[in-house]
């Protein structure tokens, strides 16, 4: 087994949810948490979309959401579902009949916005095809798209008011007998969207997705969304989450794993630890690090390594990675395997080395589960 375990006092304590299924990935109970992201390419553009739903697949979505805006783009999402490799989710807003026609076309899960999806009658009538097609609905409450009524009742839009739209939806599902749903309460005010969250997961035991919506850029979004998710998922809050990015949507998926890697949540790839470097740096740590990353990005099994360019927590770090190096004197620093002092390595020769290292590690603890299995 890898080192890069679980130690007993950083378990979280995940709320406990109804499980759902969306497609074939189980949502809520003890499933793992699945991470999602959206394409941004026109949906008519069917070759773009697939694109980008295989990139995003291949970084490890487990869900990708497509906005469904017309027809026409309804028509292009059966051709999209054919083709991707993980379960589609099919963004609907505004009128109900994209989202008939989304459950038609093979959407796993239909993205409804009380805030504009329409009466409860529409609202029946995509409940219906979803039950036709065995797809699961997410209620997606939105601060910036509340229901009228609630704004006049509250004055602006607020935690209350975000949580009394989704229980509202909630309610009309559930007289529907229709118990296949997830919720998200999403703003983009951290503290908007963590107090919703945190009132809706005690009002609710569905699943939650979580996100925080119009994030930013790449920079400002992930810092939003590691503050604002980081402290949810911390208090054993989400299902799924989407780190939502002005950028490409490969680069949501790697976010939002490596916030859940962060808390121990799930882990997928290699774990880099790495020193921010300094004077004493025995060699140039920035530009290797960035080369591991690069060359290491086809490594799936969860594994940790550490890059640290000096002795002062070198050796530390290391005991607790799979793979590690530690800068020294002359050129060359310490290869550490499984915690332990393994051998020295020229600065010149470390990175195949370690990359070589890595990828024998990865191997190994691949036929491990395999044999456990």
């Amino acid at each position: 087994m890898s080192i890069n375990h679980i130690r007993p006092w950083r378990n979280i304590e995940r709320r406990k949810s109804r499980q759902i299924m969306v497609g074939n990935v189980p949502v809520g109970g003890d499933a793992p948490i699945a991470v999602q992201t959206m394409t941004n390419s026109l949906t008519t553009d069917v070759a773009a979309t697939v694109k980008q739903v295989q990139a995003a697949a291949e970084a490890g979505a487990d869900l990708v959401r497509i906005s469904v805006p017309d027809e026409a783009s309804s028509r292009a999402l059966k051709e999209i579902v054919a083709e991707s490799p993980v379960p589609i989710i099919a963004d609907i807003h505004f009128h109900y009949k994209r989202g008939i026609e989304a459950a038609e076309a093979g959407a796993a899960c239909l993205r409804i916005n009380p805030g504009n999806i329409g009466n409860e009658s529409r609202i029946a009538e995509v409940i219906k095809a979803a039950k036709d097609h065995n797809c699961s609905i997410r209620i997606g409450v939105n601060a910036g798209s509340l229901e009228k009524h609630l704004l006049e009742k509250y004055g602006e839009p607020c935690p209350d008011a975000m949580v009394e739209s989704g229980l509202d939806h909630i309610r009309i599902l559930q007289d529907h007998d229709f118990h296949n749903y997830k919720i998200s309460v999403k703003a983009s005010d951290v503290f908007m969207s963590a107090a919703a969250y945190m009132q809706l997961a005690e009002a609710t035991d569905a699943p939650i997705h979580l996100g925080i919506t119009e994030a930013g850029g790449f920079v400002s979004g992930t810092i939003k969304s590691a503050i604002g998710l980081g402290q949810l998922l911390w208090m054993g809050i989400g299902d799924t989450i989407r780190v939502s990015l002005s950028a490409d949507p490969v680069e949501e998926v790697k976010v939002g794993f490596e916030i859940l890697k962060s808390l121990g949540l799930r882990h997928r790839g290699v774990n880099i630890i790495s020193c921010p470097s300094c004077a004493r740096q025995g060699f140039d740590v920035i530009r290797t690090v960035e080369s591991l990353e690069q060359r290491l990005a086809h490594i799936h099994t969860p594994m940790s390594l550490s890059i640290i360019g000096c002795v002062v927590n070198g050796p530390g770090e290391a005991l607790m990675t799979d793979v590690g190096f530690t800068g020294g004197g002359a050129g060359a620093g310490m290869v550490y395997l499984a915690g332990k002092a393994s051998h020295k390595m020229s600065n010149e020769q470390m990175v195949d080395h370690i990359v070589q290292e890595v990828e024998k590690k990865a191997a190994a603890l691949d036929a491990a589960a395999e044999a456990a299995e």
